[in-house]
Parts: C-alpha cells; sequence; structure tokens
C-alpha cells in the first residue's frame, strides 16, 4: 500500500497523525523540514502528502509551505497533497488550490474527516498510478502493432479499438469472409483497407462497392457486368466489381440495405464462384477475398425476415465491430490532434486546441462519430480568429449545467437532429439486442456486460443514450 508523508515540525502533532493514521491502516512517514520531505519522495512510494504550512517558530505566514507545495508539485505534479492549515478563509483556500493542493483542512481537524480524506487521496493516487501503467502499456502495445503491421495511417488510443485493429490484422492473411459492424462514420472502410493491406492480396485490386445505393435494375451490371447492347444505353462491355476485383479484395459497403433480390443474387456467386455478365450466357469464374460492412444489427434483420440467413452465415465468418466514439472517449483527442494537423493551412499551422475545447469534444455525444469530428475541426480551422480553438469554433458550446449543446455546424444553422432519428437502424437493433440481453440475464448488469463483450460502465452509458430508463435498470 502507497505510504502517507506527514510534513510537520511540531512532534506532538507528528505522533497525533501517525496514531490516527495507524487507527485507519495508513503506513505513514515523518518529515519534520521540506528537504528530508523532498527526500523521501524521491526514494518511497508516497501516496498522498499531509503538509503544514510554516516549518520554523517563528513563522506565520506560510510562505515554507507554499514553495514546499511547489517544489512537490515541480518534482511530481500527480502527487496529492492535503494542507493543514490555520488559515481558514475562502481566499487562502481558493489560493492553496490554485497552486495544485488537493484540498485542505483546518486545524484543530476532525479525526474522521481527515483520515477519510487522506484515504481518497491515496485511493486517487493509485487509480492515477494504475492508469498511467495501463497506458503506458497500451502505447507499447500499439507501438509494436504499428511496427508490425500496415495500419494505413489510423489514429487510436483507446483499448476498444486496439483489440478491434488487433483481430483484423490477425485474420487478414486468411481469405475467409469478415463481416465489419458499427455506426457510420465510425471507420468501417478504413479498417476494411487494413485487413486489405496485411493480407496475402495486399498488391492486387481493392474495390469497393456501395453496394446498399445500388438499385435493382443496376445491381446485375454493377456487380457482374453487362455486354454491349443488354439494355438501354449499354453501348460497349461493362466490367462489373466481381471481375475487376478478381485475385484481391472486393469491399461491399451498406450491405444491410441490400435488396432481397440483390440478396439472393450475392449469394448465388458466393456459393458457386461464378457468375455471367448482363447479357451473356458465358460463366466467368471470381476469385475475391469479401469484405462487407453494415451499421445495421443484421441477427435482428433475420428475425425480421429482412435478411437471408444462408447469406449472412457467407459474410459473417469473421465479425469485426467497431465502437461508436462516444464509447471509446480515449481516441477522441488524439483523433482531434490528428485532424487538426491535417487540416491546418498554411499560416494556421500554430492552431491549438484550449481546454475548454478539449472538454466539450469529451462532452459531446458524437451521434455522426468520427466523420462529424473531421468536419467540426474542419470548421474549427476555417472560423477561429486566434490561435487557440475554442468550444464556439467547434460549433459546440458548454451549457450551464456543464453539459454540452450544438450550434451552428458546417452550412447549417440546425442543431444535429434527435438521437431517435440519428442512424435508427442502428440505434433501434442496438436497442432491441441489448434489452434482450437484459432479460436473459435476468437484470444482472454485469452479467449482460460480459455476454455482450462491454464493460459494465459502457452499457450503462448505452442503456442511458438509447432511453433505456435508469429507474428500470435492475440493480447489477
Amino acid at each position: 500500500m502507497l505510504k502517507v508523508l506527514v510534513v510537520e515540525d511540531q512532534p506532538a502533532v507528528c505522533t497525533a497523525l501517525e496514531l490516527l493514521f495507524d487507527l485507519h491502516g495508513i503506513p505513514t512517514l515523518i518529515a519534520n523540514d521540506p528537504r528530508r520531505a523532498l527526500s523521501l519522495i524521491t526514494s518511497e512510494d508516497i501516496g498522498a502528502v499531509v503538509q503544514d504550512m510554516n516549518f520554523r517558530r517563528d513563522a506565520t505566514d506560510g510562505a515554507e509551505g507554499a514553495k514546499l507545495l511547489g517544489d512537490i508539485k515541480r518534482l511530481d505534479p500527480d502527487l496529492p497533497v492535503l494542507i493543514m492549515t490555520a488559515f481558514t478563509s475562502l481566499e487562502a483556500a481558493v489560493q492553496l488550490i490554485k497552486e495544485g493542493a488537493s484540498d485542505y483542512i483546518a486545524k484543530p481537524w476532525d479525526d474522521e474527516k481527515l483520515a477519510t480524506t487522506v484515504k481518497n487521496l491515496v485511493r486517487m493516487r493509485e487509480l492515477s498510478q494504475e492508469n498511467t501503467r495501463l497506458r503506458a502499456q497500451g502505447w507499447r502495445a500499439r507501438h509494436e502493432l504499428a511496427g508490425s503491421y500496415d495500419l494505413c495511417g489510423l489514429v487510436y488510443a483507446s483499448p476498444e479499438m486496439h483489440d478491434v485493429v488487433s483481430l483484423a490484422v490477425k485474420v487478414a492473411r486468411s481469405d475467409a469472409a469478415i463481416l465489419i459492424t458499427g455506426p457510420n462514420g465510425a471507420g468501417k472502410e478504413r479498417l476494411a483497407q487494413i485487413v486489405q493491406a496485411n493480407s496475402r492480396r495486399r498488391d492486387k485490386p481493392f474495390v469497393q462497392v456501395n453496394a446498399g445505393g445500388l438499385p435493382d435494375e443496376l445491381l446485375e451490371a454493377e456487380l457482374f457486368g453487362a455486354e454491349a447492347g443488354a439494355y438501354t444505353g449499354a453501348k460497349k462491355l461493362r466490367i462489373g466489381r466481381f471481375e475487376e476485383a478478381n485475385g484481391g479484395t472486393l469491399f461491399l459497403d451498406e450491405i444491410g440495405n441490400l435488396s432481397a433480390n440483390g440478396q439472393m443474387k450475392l449469394l448465388r456467386v458466393l456459393q458457386t464462384g461464378e457468375f455471367q455478365r448482363l447479357g451473356s450466357n458465358t460463366t466467368h469464374k471470381t476469385d475475391v477475398r469479401l469484405i462487407s460492412a453494415t451499421n445495421a444489427n443484421l441477427s435482428h434483420a433475420i428475425r425480421q425476415g429482412r435478411f437471408r440467413e444462408d447469406l449472412y452465415f457467407r459474410l459473417n465468418v469473421i465479425e469485426l465491430t467497431i465502437p461508436a466514439l462516444r464509447d471509446r472517449p480515449d481516441d477522441i483527442e488524439p483523433l482531434a490532434q490528428h485532424l487538426l494537423k491535417n487540416h491546418a493551412e498554411e499560416g494556421r499551422k500554430g492552431l491549438v486546441i484550449g481546454s475548454e475545447a478539449r472538454q466539450a469534444l469529451l462532452d459531446y455525444d458524437w451521434p455522426g462519430n468520427v466523420r462529424e469530428l473531421d468536419n467540426r475541426i474542419q470548421r474549427a480551422v476555417l472560423v477561429c480568429k486566434g490561435t487557440t480553438i475554442t468550444p464556439s469554433d467547434l460549433g459546440l458550446e458548454h451549457g450551464a449545467s456543464g453539459g454540452v449543446r450544438t450550434s451552428t455546424f458546417g452550412s447549417s444553422s440546425a442543431p444535429p437532429p434527435p438521437m431517435d432519428e440519428r442512424a435508427p437502424s442502428y440505434d433501434a437493433s442496438e436497442r432491441t439486442q441489448i434489452e434482450q440481453v437484459l432479460t436473459e440475464a435476468r437484470g444482472v448488469v454485469s452479467k449482460a456486460a460480459a455476454q455482450l463483450g462491454l464493460s459494465r460502465q459502457a452499457l450503462y452509458r448505452r442503456m442511458e443514450r438509447l432511453g433505456i430508463e435508469l429507474e428500470r435498470r435492475p440493480k447489477g
């Protein structure tokens, strides 16, 4: 357990504090002067410092304590420091906090309050150290992955995204069909590019098709090609996407929006590896690695009869699920900094994202995911009048309650649509899935979260976002 360092020149006070902390199971070290205190901070595992403001009998102005506080913060900025002082005015307390103190307590102190405060500070230090260790561990893991594979310039810092990318490069060298799921704008296309870049087909064609945007009358010609004269306006031979991607990879985006007729035709070529151009009886062979993507819950669509189960199993040998940006907040600032660098034009290279803007980015819900973040950063570069980007420049403003509301975004003055209008197919199916899993888990949130592959906190966030009322949540 981390130790508490008491910096106090009066032996009686040191003894009282040592006994108090010992009763509460808190290991204690004593330093009678600032020099000894700084020496112990560098040599011992200190969880918190409890320091007086004066260390000489004739000193009453607190200058020695203020200097020690500054020295501690320069030595270890994250080390919690609790000030013990007889100066209990609001102005004095505010000044101490501004200078880096975590809290202050007046002499004479309340034993229980002091012990509780110190325990909380030590726990905060332990959590900070654990977070630092995990961040360092995560950085090493990301660095090693980027050194071994081509990540196509992907920027991320979250463990959630690292798990997805790790699985993507692991399965890239096989020819197994991959289904990439996740909300619009989250990065499904980039993940498909990463799979291609690390596959045995990386030097072969990578052909992208918006499958859900193809009307039935054009679908067959787009995917399989058409002979000259096969339909009105077809004056010359048209090579289809399967033929174009032969030997390489075909990426079918928005597969969940494919019509029933389109699903049947796609299934046929996946089963046989053969196709015929529109207007021809000649059979052609195709050798493609198929990657598809959707923002829809295909399992739910199958239950509703909107998607073929046999096609689903052809597409989904490996599933890669990209979390929404709001569910991986560690990625927000690194992405914002990267996008700022990309969008900053000559003469604007010195732009920085201010602290209030960084907080606004973290507080916002990001219904448009990475694509929306990109747009907002681009907007900020264009409208920022100084060198520091503000929430207003991003089209985000802090409300009185500490939340974030949207202001003008892009060229439109309208705010983003309500949550129930954003990506309805994804949100509705996600809500259904979560409610079903919660029912199967008999209301135990931790069990449901494990089944969904989420942390308990992430599941709670999704429940709030999707309107699963807090008062209806069973305890878990």
